[in-house]
């Protein structure tokens, strides 16, 4: 016999609550696609959504406060981009060039929500266990993992070869987020696209890792 579940309804304040929290992220989202995180002041944020900066403040105690809820939210939307990618089925080869790709892709349509994403990976700031950032590293090291069990993939250690590639594919992503005109914007390479080279090098990882 199954246990009734009750789903509680928002109360009126936090749909409120929610409403405001949300437009001050999409308001922090639309300054930093512009200008960078440079870009971005409680009181710009105050004036965008036309609250006053002591307002700001209740939903996010600091500017790094809402920087690290931008970073979750960008890593959430990465993360469903690569689970549609490996929900059109395929061998493990396949799907870990197709999510390489979309991971690259998802880099250049949100350039600096990318770059930011990464920059507070340091000694003073560390995610959590639980964020949406381990979560991609995981989902890849299980397709790895299944892909070495179906000996599509050579014998490996699979957490070793998680790393390595998400360091393939984020050095690559980080390249063209960072530099406008890459890879044609360099002399002789005027035929070079982008896509050629996201091609080359999502296939030279696969070949890395194949039987």
């Amino acid at each position: 016999m199954s246990a009734d579940v009750t789903i509680e309804t928002p109360t009126p304040a936090e749909r409120r609550r929610l409403k405001v929290r949300d437009a001050i992220i999409e308001a922090a989202e639309s300054l930093f696609t512009k200008e960078g995180e440079q870009g971005i002041s409680m009181r710009r944020l105050a004036e965008a959504i036309d609250y006053s900066p002591a307002a700001i403040y209740k939903y996010f105690d600091s500017k790094e406060a809402l920087f690290s809820e931008m970073r979750e939210l960008f890593f959430e939307r990465l993360i469903g981009r690569i689970t549609e990618a490996a929900a059109e089925g395929g061998d493990e080869n396949v799907l870990c060039a197709r999510c390489g790709r979309v991971y690259v892709e998802t880099a250049l349509e949100e350039p600096n929500h990318y770059l930011m994403a990464f920059s507070f990976w340091n000694k003073d700031e560390t995610p959590d266990e639980n964020s949406f950032a381990f979560h991609a590293e995981k989902q890849l090291c299980d397709m790895i993992r299944g892909g070495i069990e179906k000996r599509i993939f050579r014998q490996m250690d699979p957490m070793v070869a998680s790393k390595s590639v998400w360091a393939s594919v984020h050095g690559l992503a980080t390249l063209m987020a960072s530099i406008d005109d890459f890879p044609q914007g360099m002399p002789g390479s005027e035929h070079v696209t982008r896509e050629t080279v996201i091609d080359f090098h999502t296939d030279m990882i696969i070949r890395g890792l194949n039987a």
